[in-house]
């Protein structure tokens, strides 16, 4: 483990505890910078992982994210946030971390270090062929992670990892596999910093992107937003009057014909058709609206 860039240290806070407040967020900030920069390069490999899970989530897969610690509690953060986003279930993305529920506020003693509750927690949810399994570890050696991707490998699901060093282990178990190598964090061995930041806009990346490429995006809007509250209630009315071009009082009233389905007020405006009608012609046009006007 001495070896890992993430567990090495930066020359540029050898003094950290001698550096002023401002010295310190300028270095911190400097080298946040060099995360998107990193990640840049790995867009060939994540526009592979994102056609897959893609493919599979529109085939029915699931998108199940695996990992310890604050790699865990990303993965569960970036699952948890895809039901009011993109209106998907909590069985459809998945965040599953090393340790349990309680595991997200506490450290729970070994579970990073067991490959068998991995595969035990992947058992309970039933993994099948038809998912995909995103196994996140900014050292690359988590024995959690690993046993996870090793059993997904075994039920045949589609198997990808996501580390901040190169050559990482999880990468040789995986099927595809992302590598950032963001370089020593400020303090030595805090992967909740510069790795943790790359582990959540690469996350952001492949949830949104696969959502795009499942038609829950119209243009740039979220129109599968789960309206649970009157932000989104008042976010969805909005939406339908930007789209529809027309005014608050006949989008409010549309949302309500529609029984408050952005997806079928909109196709319902645009082809002059009944909710029964919309609906039909979104479940004929894999839920993609600008498929369903034109069908």
């Amino acid at each position: 483990m001495s070896d890992l860039t993430t567990e090495s240290r930066n020359d540029a806070t050898m003094h950290l505890d001698e550096m002023t407040i401002k010295e310190i967020l300028e270095t911190m900030n400097d080298e946040d910078q060099k995360v998107p920069q990193e990640i840049r390069k790995s867009i060939p490999n994540l526009t592979k992982v994102i056609e897959i899970t893609t493919q599979q989530f529109r085939a029915g897969g699931r998108i199940i994210y695996m990992g310890a610690g604050t790699s865990g509690r990303l993965g569960v953060l970036d699952a948890a946030e895809c039901v009011p986003t993109f209106n998907t279930s909590s069985d459809e993305v998945i965040g599953l971390i090393a340790g349990g529920q309680k595991a997200m506020t506490m450290a729970v003693e070994g579970a990073e270090d067991s490959a068998p509750l991995a595969a035990e927690d992947l058992q309970h949810i039933h993994l099948n062929e038809k998912d995909v399994v995103i196994g996140i570890a900014a050292s690359g050696h988590t024995p959690y992670v690993i046993g996870g991707l090793q059993y997904a490998n075994d039920v045949g699901a589609h198997t990808i990892s996501i580390a901040c060093n190169t050559d990482a282990k999880i990468s040789k178990v995986a099927n595809n596999s992302i590598e950032v190598n963001v370089g020593p964090e400020i303090l030595t061995g805090s992967t909740r910093l510069k790795s943790g930041t790359a582990q959540k806009l690469i996350l952001n990346m492949i949830s949104t992107v696969t959502m795009v490429g499942v038609g829950k995006v119209y243009d740039n809007l979220m129109v599968d937003v789960k309206a649970t509250n009157q932000k989104l209630i008042d976010r969805s009315i909005r939406i339908i009057q930007d789209i529809c071009d027309i005014s608050q009082q006949q989008s409010q009233q549309l949302y309500k014909s529609a029984d408050q389905n952005l997806k079928i007020a909109i196709v319902m405006h645009m082809c002059d058709i009944s909710k029964v009608e919309a609906t039909k012609r979104l479940e004929d046009n894999n839920h993609i609206i600008k498929q369903a006007i034109k069908n």
